[in-house]
């Protein structure tokens, strides 16, 4: 029998991640009865003596906020994924005792999109400035060969999305927050906010929409995403993103592929239906 390994989520926080129930289930589908997965509340102070006191046992760790760039510093190695928006929410020890950071969050949006058939569009909007924000505009740079709106609430958000669409080589342009409703005519929309923040946007939502990709889970369906199917728009929501990153983190930290997709979704849907 091989040895007991462990992987956790860190954040906070944390009582509300989703991870473990979609780790524990691919674990259960692979066959891997020796694999735990739990969940900590470490803020970015904790960090350093958490991951210091790990032992061999150890397979890996996701990241949640507010500890994506803080982990950076801890690490051996950062993959050019993870780099390219200072955002680290996948680490993977190696057996010779190495700490590898990845950013499963960025391939995790291209393979939500692409399963419901989203491979290339001419433009996009992105509603938000952070850092999910930047992660969409990573994700945009494969499947959007055209220009990206970013509607945000300051100057100095703006600053940041068009210096991120700089290093990604995504042509960035902003607008106020005050005109959201002017994002929603564009082909892909990507809601990169808190609950809440695009209730009023609901009304707004136009008779023959694209495709909306809101990034929040929980309350779901949100009251955009609802107007937005209600009028026979396509809808990608937080769980597709939340699945798909975890499975690319079950791979990494098993070695095994391809990890159960289907099995991953179902226990998270039964999860969101049980709160």
């Amino acid at each position: 029998m091989s040895e007991p390994r462990r992987a956790a989520v860190l954040g906070s926080p944390i009582d509300h991640s989703l991870s473990p129930v979609l780790h524990r289930a691919a674990y259960t589908a692979l066959g891997l009865d020796d694999w735990s997965y739990d969940r900590f509340e470490i803020d970015e102070a904790a960090l350093p003596g958490f991951v210091e006191g790990l032992d061999p046992s150890w397979a890996g760790l996701s990241l949640t906020m507010p500890l994506k760039r803080a982990v950076i510093p801890l690490l051996d190695e950062v993959s050019a994924t993870a780099a390219s928006v200072e955002a680290v929410n996948t680490v993977v020890f190696t057996d010779d005792g190495r700490r590898v950071g990845d950013n499963t969050d960025i391939p995790g949006m291209v393979a939500a999109l692409r399963e419901r058939g989203v491979d290339k569009v001419e433009s996009a909007a992105v509603l938000g400035a952070g850092a999910t924000a930047s992660s969409a505009l990573a994700a945009l740079a494969v499947v959007c060969a055209g220009p990206v709106t970013a509607y945000v609430r300051s100057p100095e958000r703006a600053a940041e999305m068009r210096g991120w669409g700089e290093r990604l080589g995504v042509e960035v342009g902003t607008a106020d927050w005050r005109d959201a409703a002017d994002a929603l005519g564009a082909p892909l929309v990507i809601a990169t906010t808190p609950a809440g923040a695009t209730d009023v946007l609901a009304r707004a939502v136009p008779g023959a929409p694209g495709i909306l990709f809101d990034v929040l889970y929980e309350p779901w369906p949100t009251p955009l995403a609802a107007a937005w199917s209600a009028r026979g728009g396509a809808v990608v929501g937080g769980l597709d993103l939340l699945v798909h990153q975890a499975l690319l983190q079950v791979e990494q930290m098993t070695g095994r592929t391809p990890a159960p997709l289907a099995a991953m979704r179902q226990a998270g849907e039964a999860a969101l239906a049980a709160r």
